[in-house]
């Protein structure tokens, strides 16, 4: 259908949602990948095929409702009865498989130690008694990792050493770069960069996304040639992440769109990170069209529920290249005092 002609009866039926469903329902299908890909992570998430990292999402989340809880003031003396349950039942399925892999052994540390201190500040609760037991016989060691993951008092993070001054420089150093040095980039800095962008805000600390990251350039080139906006300047990427979310972290539609919001934070200390350790970057917009995903899934070997959110270019600068200015706007018309 010619965009005029759809443009016409979008305009006749924008006051009626259910006019809405049925133009995406039967004549445009530009949300038919989202749907199905959001049906796929909440069959993987909940359904009866619900996978172990399924378990992993839902503990993370609820492992951090659990020190939301114990960081509450005034504190209660019993809470969370309505999720210790599914929370106790996600750990038992993840102990023996996380609590021996040695890159989970932090991250398992985190949930006994969380699950721990929930099991001492409720006491003797009757309510709780039997997942108490239940945790325990698990394998539980609460007191492994203690100092170190569980709620801490504010004043104790780690000092900042990174004035103001500092920081804007290096925003102002990070600029998208197309053009790149036919130089390696290696794979020990890319997983620094990484666990930088590990730390970054995730809502309800599920991190529903994935680096997949390819470093052999001729590779890196196909993939970065994929979305739209690159023609031209792709053949010369020395290396190429994907940012990729997982919508099978979520049992509700509510949340779809959490791996973009979680995913491009993330995306942005990778590339601060990047930046520091000498590397350029150059974020790539991902478009919601058919083929290309189609395209995308199979350089990558993604699954029903997992989208791509965004691409990074990465290498070292060609001192040379040019680098657009890109003006932005200022800081009044960005911002909007209520």
């Amino acid at each position: 259908m010619r965009p005029k002609k759809k443009l016409s009866i979008l305009k006749r039926i924008k006051n009626s949602r259910f006019a809405v469903d049925l133009y995406y329902a039967f004549i445009d299908r530009a949300f038919r990948r989202e749907h199905a890909a959001v049906v796929a992570g909440k069959l993987a998430h909940i359904g009866s095929g619900a996978t172990l990292e399924a378990q992993r999402f839902l503990l993370r989340r609820n492992t951090h409702r659990l020190e939301k809880g114990l960081i509450m003031r005034p504190p209660k003396p019993v809470f969370a009865l309505d999720y210790i349950g599914e929370t106790v039942a996600a750990y038992e399925r993840v102990a023996t498989a996380d609590a021996c892999e040695a890159a989970r052994v932090e991250e398992f540390a985190w949930f006994t130690s969380v699950l721990g201190r929930y099991f001492a500040v409720v006491g003797e609760a009757p309510q709780v008694a039997g997942f108490r037991d239940r945790f325990k016989r698990a394998g539980a060691n609460p007191v492994a990792g203690e100092g170190r993951s569980v709620p801490y008092a504010a004043s104790t993070r780690p000092d900042n050493a990174v004035a103001y001054g500092d920081f804007l420089r290096l925003c102002q150093r990070r600029r998208s770069v197309r053009w790149f040095q036919d130089r390696p980039v290696p794979r020990d800095l890319i997983d620094r960069a990484v666990d930088a962008a590990r730390l970054a805000p995730s809502a309800c600390n599920r991190q529903p996304f994935q680096f997949v990251v390819e470093t052999r350039p001729a590779e890196a080139a196909k993939i970065g040639a994929i979305p739209m906006g690159t023609q031209g300047f792709s053949d010369n990427f020395p290396a190429i992440a994907v940012v990729v979310g997982d919508l099978s972290a979520y049992f509700d539609e509510r949340d779809r769109h959490l791996i973009y919001i979680d995913g491009a934070l993330a995306a942005m200390q990778f590339m601060l990170a990047c930046e520091t350790l000498g590397l350029s970057t150059c974020p790539i917009n991902w478009p919601d069209i058919e083929d290309r995903e189609k395209r995308m899934d199979a350089a990558l070997g993604l699954r029903a529920h997992e989208r791509p959110v965004m691409l990074i270019a990465i290498g070292y600068a060609d001192p040379d290249g040019g680098v657009p200015f890109s003006g932005k706007r200022s800081v009044e018309h960005l911002r909007r005092y209520l």
